[in-house]
């Protein structure tokens, strides 16, 4: 007998919301009209769009500091302009990056345990945009390696190190950049434009390797992005209005493999992409639902597996990576669901009777290691990702210092092990200044509990 129903260990695949004390309440979350997802998670912390007076600010909390937001609680405020997107970079989890209405660019390094005072001190600024910047994203795999595009439909490729445009696609686009996205070991990008075309680009030859004209015939955004196996995944509307979910091979644009229709609403759908599972979950901006597919290798290719729906529209979206879920309770997924006044954490979960770890719903995901420096990859070497186990959970590396060193042609090269070397010194002279000065902090507290017992007790003699 033929099978009806599709075997698939994701089909129990179920959404939750957690309780209210675990969400981050009273955040006056941006109202920029504008498509990105407004939120950005990683293992330590969230960071979220706001509104804010006089200039673009964001929120970084660290992902235990849930319940109400103290409106006084410090911001990331550099910005002239209202911040359009965020972006962790995925090899050091204290580094943001943000795109703004004033059209630059700024790198953040976040203090361990998340910001005391509001910070309007980038690391550094990039700016070559000459109309604000909506879209920003890391390289995947090289260090420093940032991406950026703007309004004036140009793309630029920034060494985040040097604080320097590396690589500039000006003539590519004739309209507004929706949006762009790294393929898995980031030699290839993938952009869609209000020109309803899609494009598959190699930034470094600055060339376009495949394009398809008229994706999806709704005049709507569109998004796309890569699967792991190379294929392009878009989201879109048809000439009737109705939202697609359609998929490419890149080698052959002319037709796509499978086009799913899905409803009439008119909210731009944000695809998240799981490569290790293979789920692509679909979040329509004032949705009030998350779908998920299944991606395969055989016809259909995408098979729908179930909905989550709550009462609450969406106003944005934050993503965990793989890293910072928790294994322990088959967690496959953790989104960020922003409303107005809060942001709420939903969990997807494998519903599974062992407490032993499940490594088909774990196989070894991408780590927080660069594979490749900047330079390397600027100069045409490509690196896919190097994976981590999650069997004990991720455990977090140690912090490493985001340095921008601003290149001096006159310099002459120093080699990597006087190099290293002159930074262990620093290091350890930096450790032993700071020793010092806990120290000095500490003599100075007991000397004051002294003076304070003293004076207690002359108060207390006064007043008998």
């Amino acid at each position: 007998m033929r099978r009806v129903v599709r075997q698939s260990k994701f089909r129990h695949v179920f959404g939750q919301a957690v309780k209210n004390d675990q969400c981050y309440d009273d955040i006056r979350v941006s109202r920029v009209t504008w498509d990105s997802s407004f939120c950005a998670v990683n293992p330590k912390f969230v960071a979220l769009i706001i509104e804010a007076s006089g200039g673009g600010a964001f929120l970084v909390l660290p992902l235990h500091k849930t319940g109400r937001i103290d409106k006084a609680y410090p911001t990331v405020c550099g910005h002239t302009g209202p911040v359009l997107d965020i972006d962790w970079c995925p090899h050091n989890d204290h580094v943001i990056a943000s795109g703004s209405e004033d059209c630059t660019v700024m790198v953040w390094q976040i203090p361990e345990n998340g910001l005391v005072t509001s910070m309007s001190e980038p690391l550094v600024v990039l700016e070559g945009h000459s109309k604000r910047v909506g879209i920003i994203t890391w390289h995947p795999t090289a260090r420093n390696v940032l991406l950026s595009a703007g309004c004036d439909n140009q793309i630029y490729i920034w060494n985040a190190g040097t604080g320097e445009a590396m690589i500039r696609l000006e003539d590519m686009h004739p309209d507004v950049i929706f949006n762009v996205t790294w393929n898995r070991n980031g030699s290839l990008i993938c952009t869609a434009c209000k020109d309803k075309t899609i494009r598959v680009i190699d930034p470094r030859k600055e060339a376009i390797v495949a394009e398809k004209e008229k994706a999806h015939e709704g005049a709507r955004p569109m998004r796309a992005i890569f699967l792991a196996d190379g294929n392009v995944l878009t989201t879109g509307f048809s000439r009737m209005s109705e939202r697609q979910l359609a998929l490419w091979n890149t080698d052959n644009m002319e037709e796509p493999m499978t086009v799913n229709e899905m409803d009439t609403s008119n909210g731009v759908l944000l695809p998240f992409y799981d490569p290790d599972t293979s789920i692509v979950y679909l979040c329509g901006k004032g949705d009030s639902s998350i779908r998920y597919f299944e991606i395969t290798d055989e016809a259909p290719y995408v098979h729908f597996l179930s909905t989550f729906a709550t009462k609450e529209p969406q106003r944005g979206m934050g993503y965990m990576p793989k890293r910072g879920l928790d294994v322990n309770k088959c967690e496959i997924a953790r989104f960020y669901k922003l409303h107005e006044r809060k942001c709420e954490p939903i969990v997807m979960t494998v519903p599974r009777k062992s407490d032993l770890f499940q490594d088909d719903l774990y196989p070894d995901t991408s780590g927080p290691d660069a594979a490749l420096e900047a330079e390397e990859w600027f100069d045409g070497k490509n690196g896919d990702p190097i994976l981590i186990s999650l069997k004990n959970g991720y455990v977090q590396g140690k912090h490493r210092e985001f340095k921008v060193v601003k290149k001096n042609i006159l310099d002459s090269k120093v080699t990597k092990n006087s190099e290293n070397s002159k930074h262990d010194n620093k290091s350890e002279a930096k450790l032993e200044e700071i020793l010092k000065e806990i120290k000095s902090l500490k003599d100075l507290v007991s000397s004051q509990e002294k003076r304070i017992i003293k004076l207690e007790d002359q108060m207390s003699k006064i007043a008998i």
